[in-house]
């Protein structure tokens, strides 16, 4: 057998010493009701539907190094009547990819060397209403830094991480107004440019999942802390916001009422200085059905 063979024999042995803890679920959720044209009231339809699923790829390569692997993907749409009872066009209500992996050398020592990368995006950028973008914009956030897992059973684990992170934002097709003929001279026109921005600085992510009454509930937190310490377009921000601290704070409880009916309760806290000055918050009941694929 040649080297090569022998090495690629040794690293399949090795992947397969430790089964993958696997895990994948998508749901759907739906919400409708109309009207007929004499049903007085005032009353309006609306229509409402969302797609999610989750995955997890989690495994202990050996004994020194952990990989967790984790992907989120929402999509939803929602449409209404008027007061004519006209059904409006579906316009987005939430849209999300979520790509992170985070590999822990699990050292033995009081806290974990570990390094990260997370991907952010949405299927469908309606933010411009002339243009339609997908895959836009695009997130990469980087870390290294030092982990502890503070709580590891069964089905609850606590996993806290700090170190230095950096970002990068990618913004394609950007519309921007610029003067005509020259700076400051002549009517002012509108060109498409597309934005890339790096942050780097201090940050901080703790993750909880733990079961609940009886595990008939299961909770997942998620706590993200950003702090820039340098910034590529610093000198277009003369008031300084992309030095206040980031904050990204999400919470979901899901019941599972049977092995297909579930309630799903999400509650999220954004804050970004440079987006809104202002907490932003996005709350979210439905029921709906769910599948575990694996």
């Amino acid at each position: 057998m040649t080297r090569i063979g022998t090495l690629l024999a040794f690293v399949t042995a090795l992947a397969a010493a430790v089964p993958w803890n696997v895990a994948v679920d998508a749901n759907v959720t739906l919400n409708q009701n109309a009207y007929t044209t004499n049903w007085g009231g005032g009353a309006t339809g609306m229509l409402a539907y969302a797609l999610n699923s989750n995955a997890l790829a989690e495994k202990q390569l050996n004994s020194k190094m952990n990989t967790r692997n984790t992907l989120k993907l929402a999509f939803g749409q929602t449409s209404t009547q008027d007061t004519n009872h006209t059904w409006g066009a579906l316009v987005k209500s939430t849209d999300e990819i979520n790509f992170e992996s985070v590999l822990r050398f699990t050292m033995g020592w009081v806290v974990d060397p570990f390094a990260s990368a997370q991907l952010q995006s949405q299927f469908w950028d309606k933010s411009d209403a002339l243009l339609s973008r997908y895959f836009n914009p695009l997130d990469l956030n980087e870390g290294l830094g030092v982990a502890r897992q503070i709580v590891k059973h069964e089905k609850t684990e606590l996993v806290s991480r700090l170190g230095f992170g950096v970002k990068q934002r990618f913004d394609r097709q950007v519309l921007e107004i610029v003067p005509e003929y020259g700076w400051g001279m002549g009517p002012l026109d509108t060109v498409r440019t597309n934005k890339f921005s790096n942050y780097g600085g201090v940050t901080f992510a703790t993750d909880f999942t733990t079961p609940l009454a009886q595990e008939k509930i299961t909770y997942t937190g998620k706590l993200t802390l950003f702090q820039a310490v340098f910034f590529s377009a610093a000198a277009a921000d003369p008031e300084g916001k992309w030095k206040a601290l980031d904050v990204g704070w999400e919470n979901t409880f899901v019941a599972s009422i049977t092995k297909v009916l579930m309630v799903n309760l999400g509650a999220q806290v954004l804050y970004d200085k440079e987006i809104d000055a202002k907490l932003r918050l996005k709350e979210t009941l439905a029921l709906g059905l769910t599948y575990k694929l694996i």
